[in-house]
């Protein structure tokens, strides 16, 4: 009697097994009769190809674009990584940066051709960009700057070192302010201007200022500075010089045991990251020793 109450169901659990195998049924019928696989999907390998080359492209546009935009500046101050992305071959950069380390100024497009020897299609597409001071773009006023500043001789000019606050301003530029700050640099380190180019570490002084300004002083009782071996100097003491840091340092010496060892101090301009436009003031601190 037991065996039989497990066969035996209510109405509504036949009914649902009787759905359950028709269910079962019909999906073995699909499975069997109905086509269910995919037709292979074709890919045109050039239009793709194609496709990805100009999004590719795109990319490098506007990447090119955005990294090569250009906003106006002084011609002067082109570093070698600059004049680089500017177009300009090494030499052209080092016919430039020679220039500027007389300490002598491009104030015009065809003086910057004439120094750097650059083509003119190349100047064509930098020049729109140079911005030059404003008493360079103002003939007039670079008229009578040339003509009320005759040369004076090196006996004629007086002492910048003890050149008071009254004198300096009889300088056209100079007024109160940047004479005071002239005599306030010139305090700083006992026993005052070791030479004239240090006045372009004096801020505000624009370049023609100081061409006039060294027309009447010059530096007669310069400042003793005890100069190190460029060779042989050590981290610490590249520091102690002016527009050195510690990563500018670590670089000369990497450089030099590259070089194994500096020809001439000018060699200092191939430094990575290395102030060109300083290079007057720094050489003052060091010099080669010759070989015996």
């Amino acid at each position: 009697m037991s065996f039989r109450f497990h066969f035996m169901f209510t109405k509504e659990q036949r009914n649902g097994i009787f759905l359950l195998l028709v269910l079962i049924v019909f999906l073995q019928a699909v499975y069997f009769f109905v086509d269910l696989s995919y037709d292979k999907v074709e890919v045109d390998q050039e239009s793709l190809t194609k496709f990805t080359n100009e999004i590719d492209s795109l990319k490098r546009l506007r990447i090119e674009k955005r990294e090569s935009k250009l906003y106006p500046f002084n011609p002067n101050y082109i570093t070698d990584h600059k004049g680089s992305i500017l177009g300009m071959s090494n030499e052209e950069i080092d016919r430039l940066l020679a220039y500027r380390m007389q300490n002598k100024w491009i104030n015009s497009v065809e003086q910057f051709q004439e120094v750097t020897q650059v083509s003119d299609s190349l100047l064509n597409v930098m020049s729109p960009y140079f911005k030059f001071p404003e008493w360079v773009v103002n003939s007039s006023a670079n008229s009578s700057y040339d003509a009320k500043n005759e040369l004076r001789t090196f006996s004629q000019k007086y002492d910048l070192n003890t050149a008071s606050s009254h004198q300096l301003q009889k300088v056209n530029g100079i007024g109160k302010v940047l004479s005071e700050r002239i005599i306030k640099f010139r305090n700083k380190k006992e026993g005052g201007f070791a030479a004239d180019v240090e006045l372009l570490d004096v801020y505000g002084l624009s370049p023609e200022v100081i061409e006039s300004l060294t027309n009447e002083f010059t530096v007669k009782t310069p400042r003793v500075i005890k100069e190190i071996d460029l060779n042989l100097a050590t981290v610490d003491d590249l520091v102690t010089i002016p527009h050195i840091d510690y990563d500018l340092a670590h670089s000369i010496i990497e450089q030099r045991q590259l070089r194994e060892g500096y020809k001439s101090v000018d060699e200092l301009t191939k430094v990575i990251d290395f102030p060109a436009n300083k290079i007057k003031i720094i050489e003052l601190y060091l010099h080669i020793e010759k070989e015996k």
